[in-house]
C-alpha cells in the first residue's frame, strides 16, 4: 500500500514539480523525490559521517568560525526566501555546521542544511571571507535541491518512475548509495557532466548568498584562483566535478554586479 501511494504521489506531482524554478537563477528543474525523504536520509547519514570522523570541538576557533559564517549565510538566505515566497525551499531544514579534522580540501552540504568542512580546506580559505565563498556555494546546492535533481535523474535512468517508488520502499541500499553520490559524498559514477551544470549554478547562487550575508563577493574569484593553485599537478577533490578554472573565474566576474547589489558590509 505504501508503494502504491508513493507511485501515485510521484505521478500526480511530476508535472507541478517539473515547473519549479531555482532561486536566483530561475532555471526550471524536475525533482521527483519528496524532499522530506532526502532530509530524513541526510540526518541519518550526517550522523554516520560525524560518528566516524574526528569532529573538531566547538570551542576551537576554526570550528567557531565555520559555525559563525554558516549561521550568517543561512540566516540571510532564509530571509531572502521568505521575502520572496519561497520558504518551502527550507521546510524541514535544521542547519548544522561542523568542522572535521582531516587533511582533505573539501566541504559539502546535505539536503536539510547539514554542512561539513574539512580542515584541509582552511588554508586555502585564508579566513572568514574564503570560508564564506565555500559556505555560500555549498548552501546553494541544498537550496537549489541539486541532490534531489541528481538523485531523481539517476533513479529514473536506472529504474523508471514506477520502479523508483518501489526502490524507495524495498531497496534502501540502492537509494542510500545514490543519495550519497547525489549530494557529493563518494564516487560520482558518470554524473560529471550533469554535476558541472549544478556546480556553476551553485557558484552563481553562492556568490549572491555570501553578499546577502555581508561578505564581499569580490573575494570569490580570488579564492578560486587560490583553490586552483592549491591543486598543483592535479585538481583538489573539491574541484573534480567543477567547471574549468578559466570558465569559473570568468563567470564569477560576470555575476559580480548582480551580487554587489545585495552587499552591505557588516
Amino acid at each position: 500500500m505504501r508503494t502504491v501511494k508513493i507511485i501515485a504521489i510521484l505521478l500526480i506531482s511530476t508535472y507541478a514539480i517539473s515547473c519549479a524554478r531555482v532561486p536566483i537563477t530561475g532555471r526550471k528543474q524536475t525533482n521527483l523525490m519528496p524532499e522530506s525523504e532526502l532530509i530524513t536520509m541526510s540526518v541519518t547519514e550526517y550522523g554516520t559521517v560525524l560518528s566516524g570522523s574526528n569532529v573538531v570541538n566547538s570551542s576551537n576557533a576554526d570550528a567557531q568560525m565555520i559555525d559563525r559564517v554558516g549561521k550568517r549565510i543561512s540566516t540571510a538566505v532564509e530571509k531572502y526566501l521568505t521575502d520572496n515566497n519561497m520558504e518551502n525551499r527550507i521546510e524541514g531544514f535544521q542547519w548544522e555546521f561542523k568542522l572535521i579534522q582531516e587533511d582533505v580540501v573539501n566541504a559539502w552540504c546535505m539536503p536539510g542544511g547539514k554542512v561539513a568542512f574539512y580542515t584541509g580546506i582552511l588554508p586555502v580559505c585564508g579566513g572568514e571571507r574564503g570560508v564564506a565563498v565555500v559556505m555560500g556555494h555549498e548552501v546553494a546546492h541544498a537550496i537549489a535541491r541539486h541532490g534531489n535533481e541528481r538523485m531523481s535523474t539517476g533513479l529514473v535512468a536506472q529504474l523508471g518512475i514506477s520502479a523508483l517508488a518501489i526502490a524507495m520502499s524495498e531497496n534502501p541500499t540502492l537509494t542510500k548509495d545514490l543519495f550519497l553520490q547525489s549530494v557529493g559524498i563518494g564516487t560520482q559514477l558518470g554524473m560529471l557532466s550533469f554535476s558541472r551544470k549544478h556546480e556553476s549554478e551553485a557558484d552563481h547562487m553562492g556568490l549572491v548568498f555570501m553578499a546577502m550575508a555581508g561578505f564581499d563577493p569580490r573575494e570569490a574569484p580570488v579564492f578560486w584562483e587560490r583553490m586552483s593553485a592549491a591543486g598543483g599537478g592535479e585538481p583538489p577533490e573539491f574541484l573534480s566535478t567543477h567547471p574549468s578554472h578559466e570558465t569559473r573565474v570568468s563567470d564569477l566576474n560576470g555575476w559580480l554586479d548582480e551580487a554587489l547589489k545585495y552587499y552591505v558590509p557588516q
